[in-house]
C-alpha cells in the first residue's frame, strides 16, 4: 500500500512541475494544462507520464485527444531524485506532448484537426500533426499528410505526401446578407 500511495505522491509532484510551467496548448490558452486518461504510468527516472485510454489535455478552449499522450519533462540536475529525502521529482517544465492514435486537437468551437499522431512542442509552441491530417474550420476543409500549427500566432503550415499527393482544401464563401431595400 505504501508503495501505491509513494507512485501517487510522486506522479502528483511530477504533473505539478509540469503544470506550473507549461506553455500554451491553443492561441490565447493560459492557466494550468488539464490532463486526464482512463491509465497513468509515470516513470519517474525518465520524467515520462503516459496517459491511456481517451487520454486528453486540456487548457482553455485548447485540447489534445488521443488513445495515447505522453509528456517529457525536463531532468532537472542537482535536485534529488525520486525518492530523495527532500520527497521532489526530479523533473521540471514540459518539454512535450506526444500524441498516438486518433489524434484530435481542437483550437476553438469551430477549428479542430485530427490526425494520425501529434507531438506538441513547449518550447517552440507548435502542435505537429502527421498521418492523413484534416483540418476543419466550419465547413471549410483542408486535408494533407503534414500540419504545423503554431500555438501563440494561431498559424499553421500544410504539406503533402514526397510521393505527390498535394494539400488540399475547400472552402464555402460566407453568406453575406444583402439589405433589405423594401421598407
Amino acid at each position: 500500500m505504501k508503495s501505491l500511495v509513494t507512485t501517487a505522491v510522486l506522479a502528483v509532484a511530477l504533473l505539478a512541475g509540469a503544470c506550473a510551467h507549461a506553455q500554451q496548448l491553443g492561441p490565447h490558452s493560459k492557466g494550468p494544462l488539464d490532463v486526464t486518461a482512463d491509465e497513468l504510468e509515470v516513470q519517474n527516472k525518465a520524467c515520462i507520464s503516459i496517459w491511456k485510454g481517451k487520454a486528453e489535455a486540456l487548457q482553455g478552449e485548447a485540447r489534445l485527444r488521443a488513445d495515447i499522450l505522453k509528456a517529457f519533462f525536463e531532468p532537472k540536475a542537482g535536485t534529488s531524485g525520486a525518492g530523495g529525502a527532500t520527497g521532489s521529482s526530479a523533473c521540471g517544465d514540459l518539454i512535450r506532448i506526444e500524441a498516438e492514435g486518433s489524434v484530435y486537437y481542437v483550437t476553438a468551437k469551430d477549428q479542430r484537426v485530427r490526425g494520425d499522431a501529434a507531438t506538441y512542442d513547449a518550447s517552440a509552441d507548435t502542435v505537429t500533426m502527421t498521418g492523413d491530417v484534416v483540418a476543419v474550420q466550419g465547413q471549410n476543409v483542408l486535408r494533407g499528410n503534414r500540419m504545423v500549427f503554431n500555438t501563440d500566432t494561431g498559424e499553421g503550415h500544410m504539406v503533402g505526401t514526397a510521393g505527390g499527393a498535394r494539400p488540399r482544401g475547400v472552402f464555402y464563401p460566407s453568406k453575406k446578407q444583402k439589405p433589405d431595400t423594401a421598407q
